[in-house]
């Protein structure tokens, strides 16, 4: 436990971790003395209270300063150049950074596709789910720790990494028969493109990754990563349309290295019950590309509980860009910044980085998601950018190569590139 509080203060001490001592985190007045701020601990972390469905909070929430608190009571004392605050922000942090309410009560709150439904979540019923609190909490903290007089360092008000990332469910429509036959009786493609198609692989309609690469490279600082599935037998949703042995992957795989892209696994949805294939698939696409195999994004977001890490780790994976609920956009782990996998169930920092994703494209126009209207998307794509400068976190985005097939998509994203130029 002393381990994971330290985490907690420290992660909400950006800019600040040499004033970590200035935090105690105790209701026993004999080390009152030690510190400037003292947050008293709301009882979340006792035995008989932790792990059980009673220590979700209730709504509705109390607030300090406009930030919700999850525990403890909205009480602030100054005396004696001390503040004394009964706002549990640890614990309050903890809840989100780990994915708490996910590891209790995920088992009731899911879709059909076994994914914690995001409108069904603590923070979207609450109505914070597009602001990052925990990044609130810590500008409150920093303000608390000036009241005593300290001096306190404020993060630049900027994004600090952007990733441009892109899913390849689907390589190309041409590779596949029955693939080509389902997209022309959806009409996504008319014969004239099948035909185009079957001549040079450039034409072919799913083969966007000219015109991806061509946006992503105005971006300079961006980091560009493509994952890609790599379970050969995969059914289902888990098909991929591609194998990546054949001269196409090669190819684009190529293409890729020579413009500066990452690949990164996109690990099966069955991978959620065999788990043995996420080390099996990375061993895979290590084998095609080339490149050392180390981020990972999940197929469907359909990442492991938050108590179940070992299998990236065995993988090798070191970072992770699924968080972000597939049905309604906004931060899913409270933050806009990078934090470290926190297992609530053994208390332990597991080594994987978990990177908030911000907007995946599908999650605001999809009939199952949100199906916001272009003018609607765009702005909530706005608002989420200011939160992220706001409190200097990262910005990643996720278009997949056949969504800007579409013109909504397409549009969409070259305005989201422009906005980040």
């Amino acid at each position: 436990m002393p381990q994971i509080i330290s985490y907690i203060i420290s992660f909400l001490l950006p800019e600040n971790q040499h004033l970590a001592k200035e935090l105690g985190y105790t209701n026993s007045e004999n080390e009152f003395e030690k510190y400037r701020v003292i947050i008293s601990p709301s009882g979340f972390f006792e035995e008989g209270f932790y792990g059980k469905k009673k220590s979700v909070p209730a709504l509705p929430l109390q607030k300090i300063d406009g930030a919700e608190i999850l525990f403890g009571t909205p009480e602030i004392e100054q005396k004696e150049g001390k503040i004394f605050v009964k706002a549990d922000i640890i614990a309050s942090s903890f809840f989100l950074l780990s994915r708490y309410e996910e590891w209790v009560c995920g088992e009731e709150i899911l879709d059909c596709y076994t994914r914690f439904e995001g409108k069904k979540s603590l923070p979207h019923r609450a109505g914070f789910l597009q602001r990052p609190l925990v990044d609130e909490y810590a500008a409150l903290l920093r303000k608390w720790l000036k009241m005593t007089g300290l001096q306190v360092n404020e993060p630049p008000q900027k994004i600090s990494k952007i990733y441009l990332t892109h899913d390849i469910d689907i390589l190309t429509y041409r590779s596949n028969l029955r693939l080509m036959l389902s997209v022309l009786r959806q009409k996504i493609l008319s014969l004239k493109d099948v035909i185009l198609s079957l001549s040079d692989i450039k034409q072919d309609k799913a083969y966007t990754f000219d015109w991806l690469v061509e946006q992503d490279l105005k971006v300079k600082e961006a980091e560009k990563i493509f994952f890609v599935k790599a379970e050969k037998n995969a059914k289902g949703i888990d098909f991929p349309m591609y194998n990546l042995k054949s001269k196409a992957f090669q190819n684009i795989s190529k293409f890729f290295t020579e413009n500066g892209c990452k690949i990164g696994l996109h690990a099966s949805c069955q991978s959620f019950e065999k788990q043995e294939l996420v080390k099996k698939e990375q061993q895979n696409l290590y084998e095609s590309s080339g490149q050392n195999i180390t981020f990972n994004r999940c197929h469907f977001l359909r990442i492991l509980p938050p108590n179940q890490p070992k299998p990236y780790i065995d993988a090798g994976i070191t970072d992770d860009f699924s968080l972000s609920f597939a049905d309604v956009a906004g931060f899913r782990l409270g933050t806009a910044r990078p934090v470290q996998w926190i297992n609530p169930q053994t208390l332990e920092i597991e080594p994987i980085t978990l990177h908030p994703l911000l907007v995946m494209e599908s999650t605001l126009g999809d009939k199952r998601y949100m199906n916001l209207p272009f003018d609607k998307a765009f702005e909530l794509c706005q608002n989420l950018i200011f939160q992220v400068k706001k409190h200097n976190g990262e910005a990643v985005f996720l278009f997949h190569n056949t969504s800007v097939v579409n013109d909504y998509y397409k549009e969409l994203y070259e305005k989201v590139i422009e906005n980040l130029k």
